[in-house]
């Protein structure tokens, strides 16, 4: 007798009711990225709105260091029943698997995809104080000056290390990749004049940018932000068309979640991005939530691999 219909029933049942009845136990949320920063201040408050919902306290615990893998190599190993989720960002699931030549984790068959918490922009900032005024400025100087241009990021792979790749590559010049510890050095170090730009979010810089240390520049997208409609994207300033660079931030589950679990995960951490209290807290930080179906972020995640592999194959950038 054929026990696979049968089986697979009473497979879709378990877990329809491991979905409903979830979760009936405190819920853990690892994260890469050290506390204080953009991403975990936005994973925490998702963390805290979803606590709400469920009725069951959410903790994030950051895990930072060696590019991300303490937080990724715990969250990989733990059940796939969702009371241990990770937070990952652009540089965790499409950048590192095309950087480095060895990684232990395999970005598409490791985790199951659940949503985006937000998507950003990059914008090219310069010190106010300093020679270059405009997106054409910078370029002129890359192609005359003796001494290579700089920018900075805060870690070899970084999005901002890519950008800064791809920006010099696209106007046909050499720049110099300065990394730094920590990411809040990169905008001291533009505002000083210790570096020659950076790219970075608006929330990040925002403030230096208010204190008067740091100008936007140019934004490194499609349109326009309409928070700040008065600079212009790259391309219109004067630069290479089509040069668009942001970053992400997403959670993911350990491979193997029910499918109906995953659904219903993703459609809370929508619930909680759309609420007024964590909208106002996003805005804050200079970001805006975004939320997305597990499809979706499977999507963008198989996109990014193949852009970024594309970059690191153009740019000739390596992670030594």
């Amino acid at each position: 007798m054929n026990r696979g219909p049968v089986a697979a029933l009473l497979l879709a049942a378990a877990w329809s009711a491991c979905a409903q009845t979830f979760p009936g136990k405190p819920v853990k949320i690892v994260s890469p990225y050290p506390a204080g920063l953009t991403p975990d201040i936005a994973a925490r408050a998702v963390a805290e709105r979803l606590s709400k919902t469920w009725n069951q306290p959410v903790i994030l615990e950051a895990r930072p260091g060696a590019n991300g893998l303490l937080a990724i190599g715990q969250a990989r190993k733990s059940p796939p029943d969702g009371y241990e989720l990770l937070v990952a960002g652009q540089a965790h699931l499409a950048i590192n698997p095309r950087l480095f030549k060895s990684l232990p984790y395999d970005p598409e068959k490791d985790f199951t995809p659940l949503s985006l918490i937000y998507r950003t922009p990059f914008f090219i900032l310069v010190s106010t104080a300093g020679p270059y005024k405009t997106i054409p400025d910078l370029i002129a100087a890359a192609k005359a000056s003796q001494r290579k241009l700089s920018y900075s990021s805060p870690y070899v792979g970084s999005p901002p290390h890519l950008g800064g790749a791809l920006f010099a590559y696209l106007t046909g010049t050499q720049m110099v990749h300065v990394p730094y510890k920590e990411a809040a050095q990169i905008y001291i170090a533009a505002a000083n004049g210790d570096v020659d730009f950076v790219l970075g979010s608006v929330g990040s810089s925002l403030s230096l940018v208010r204190a008067g240390k740091l100008k936007l520049l140019a934004l490194a997208a499609k349109a326009r932000d309409p928070d700040h409609p008065d600079v212009p994207t790259v391309e219109q300033a004067g630069g290479p068309a089509g040069y668009e660079v942001d970053t992400w931030v997403s959670i993911v589950a350990p491979q193997g979640m029910p499918p109906e679990l995953a659904r219903r995960i993703s459609g809370d951490i929508a619930q909680a991005l759309a609420d007024a209290g964590v909208r106002e807290r996003f805005k804050a930080l200079g970001v805006d939530p975004v939320s997305s179906t597990p499809a979706e972020l499977a999507e963008l995640v198989r996109r990014d691999l193949a852009a970024y592999g594309d970059i690191v194959k153009r740019t000739g950038v390596t992670a030594e």
